[in-house]
């Protein structure tokens, strides 16, 4: 079985039901992870995504914050959400495919503007938040399994527009670096965009504040596909749609994506 999977931080999933709409008709993913979507689960539109063929969904929403979706074409059941660090947000949502496969769908905490857990409350809601995640996956090891999401990070160097400048600007210090990283190493996780993509910058994210964004492109690579290694090799194609960060009254992020086959 064949199936692509995209995941996007959609900015209001109300507000944006015509750009999901368009993805759908226009890249029809099978599989379509939302964050953000900053709608209680029983006001997102899902007529309008059902009457493309995305009959079924698992969400956690909250109303005007946070929210996560998994909206499909292939037949999943509930697998469940984790309240990680107590926060009491609706930031992480998992479905069990039919074939088999567990997908996780995560929105981690931006973590305010200063990277000081000491004078930003914020920062050590985001450290405490991955260090959860890090002993979740340590205790149940993941299998057949794909994690996506915004995890607000850009780990490499070359996922950022300048690593020098970034260092200590939140999404690329590192102490938030090493924190994503041992939650990947804790369910050993593969990057799937990085496996297929191995070099060069490569963004998924560019500020509303930049006039021109496409121009200035100081982008960030905060939206990420991981699998699990038992499935890792059949992962393929992956691809940033970038064009979508310039539809009209888009949001911060554009898709990724990617082809497995199982």
């Amino acid at each position: 079985m064949s199936f692509t999977l995209a995941t996007w931080n959609i900015n209001s999933v109300r507000l944006r039901e015509g750009l999901v709409a368009k993805l759908m008709s226009e890249q029809a993913p099978d599989v379509l992870c939302l964050q953000e979507c900053k709608s209680p689960v029983e006001k997102i539109p899902l007529e309008a995504f059902q009457a493309l063929g995305y009959q079924h969904i698992v969400a956690r929403g909250q109303k005007g914050y946070n929210g996560v979706a998994i909206l499909s074409k292939i037949p999943m059941t509930d697998a469940g959400d984790r309240d990680f660090a107590s926060l009491g947000h609706a930031r992480h949502v998992a479905a069990k495919l039919e074939n088999g496969v567990t997908v996780h769908n995560f929105y981690v905490p931006a973590g305010g503007d200063k990277p000081d857990r000491e004078v930003n409350e914020k920062f050590g809601q985001k450290l405490d938040y991955l260090t959860e995640m890090r002993d979740w996956f340590h205790a149940e090891m993941p299998e057949k399994a794909i994690l996506v999401g915004d995890l607000n990070i850009a780990p490499r160097e070359d996922d950022v527009w300048n690593h020098k400048q970034l260092l200590k600007i939140v999404s690329h210090t590192p102490i938030e670096v090493d924190h994503l990283a041992q939650v990947q190493d804790s369910g050993k996780w593969v990057d799937i965009t990085r496996q297929d993509i191995p070099e060069g910058l490569l963004y998924s994210w560019w500020s509303y504040r930049a006039k021109d964004w496409d121009e200035a492109d100081k982008g960030r690579r905060l939206d990420h596909v991981w699998a699990t290694p038992d499935i890792s090799s059949a992962a393929h194609s992956s691809r940033i749609l970038r064009d979508v960060r310039g539809w009209e009254q888009p949001s911060d992020h554009a898709p990724v994506f990617a082809t497995f086959d199982l």
